[in-house]
């Protein structure tokens, strides 16, 4: 326990410590993000959050791990990503130049770290199913989806860095549940990290909004991080983790994702185009604040996530596959929710009248 509180603390100072350092560099060097149309902020705000949070993982994970592979693929994939990220914070970086850095940071954790999706799980009351030379494409595409699920959710002051924290407690709850101490205390590592941003993100007390942003810099790496992690928990040779899971601990960006994307390729539209359709939009025209969305969408994240673990516990026949078939019905059900704007506004606007008040 005391090893757990003493890396915690180390990523959390480590984090806040260099954000801290960083904010007068921010303005002069100018990076930072600036308001328009689509954004809900209206003051230039320093986008050094996500760099903070990557030194704040990588200090703990080499003082505990040294050089051995995992370290160092985590490390290579993930310094690519915040590379391009600054630089991409700073100029806009083309769309297909951040997607083959994105293909090159999952590589990293792939054949360098051996981290990969190679084992499904037992479905259909078939045995376990082992993708074999399709580990390599699949680990590609859940890891770039990851990337930008996470930075399609960045929208709002501390909506990705609690979801982020939200989906490591119930990884870590499963880990320590099939016997994986070992692996599950790490996160702790990463959940300091994010709490030192969350610091100068989160609106509390006296700060009305945040003081920095993650960037797409912090967006891709927690993103990338989330995948590297589901991949330990369920890949491992005895898998106790069921695969299943992974999704339903961060089912929130990763179906916000899977819709808009389906959406937007529906209406001939390029699948990163920006608009103010996602899920943590929606709550804020239905008349919820920055504060009341956050709490909300962890709230149901924990509920998705729980929901899920708890059915597998159960052990019923084909309860995988069930949930497989569930998360697949969840994610065609918002899309139908969400088709027409105005009406699942107004149905949101209900459950928030419901529960803070009419006058809320």
């Amino acid at each position: 326990m005391q090893q757990i509180l003493f890396y915690f603390l180390i990523a959390f100072l480590v984090s806040a410590g260099t954000i801290r350092l960083l904010l007068p560099l921010a303005q002069r060097w100018n990076w930072v993000d600036h308001p328009n149309h689509r954004k809900n902020h209206d003051a230039p705000t320093p986008v050094i959050g996500g760099l903070g949070v990557f030194v704040g993982i990588a200090v703990p994970v080499f003082l505990a791990n040294g050089l051995n592979n995992y370290a160092v693929g985590w490390f290579c994939g993930a310094l690519l990503l915040v590379i391009v990220g600054l630089i991409d914070d700073r100029i806009d970086v083309r769309w297909y130049i951040r997607l083959a850095v994105q293909i090159v940071a999952a590589l990293c954790l792939i054949y360098i770290a051996d981290t990969r999706a190679a084992h499904l799980g037992p479905l259909f009351g078939l045995p376990d199913i082992e993708t074999g030379w399709l580990s390599v494409p699949l680990s590609i595409i859940a890891i770039v989806g990851l990337i930008n699920a996470l930075n399609m959710a960045d929208g709002i002051d501390g909506l990705v860095g609690s979801l982020v924290v939200a989906s490591m407690l119930m990884f870590i709850s499963a880990g320590m549940y099939a016997g994986l101490p070992e692996i599950t205390f790490r996160l702790t590592w990463v959940i300091g990290a994010v709490v030192g941003f969350l610091w100068f993100n989160l609106r509390f007390g006296k700060q009305t909004r945040a003081r920095v942003f993650l960037g797409d810099t912090g967006s891709a790496l927690l993103g990338y991080t989330i995948a590297y992690i589901a991949f330990r928990l369920t890949q491992s040779p005895v898998h106790p983790i069921s695969p299943i899971l992974a999704p339903y601990f961060i089912a929130i960006p990763v179906i916000d994702c899977l819709v808009l994307m389906l959406r937007r390729w529906r209406n001939g539209q390029s699948p990163v185009h920006a608009d103010r359709n996602h899920i943590h939009h929606l709550l804020l025209d239905a008349g919820f604040s920055v504060t009341q969305t956050v709490r909300f969408l962890v709230l149901l994240s924990f509920l998705i996530g729980l929901a899920a673990a708890a059915w597998l516990s159960l052990d019923f026949l084909y309860e995988k596959a069930v949930l497989l078939i569930n998360f697949i019905l969840m994610t065609l059900i918002w899309y139908a929710l969400s088709a027409d704007r105005e009406r699942i506004v107004a149905k949101l606007s209900r459950i928030h009248g419901f529960m803070y008040g009419k006058s809320s």
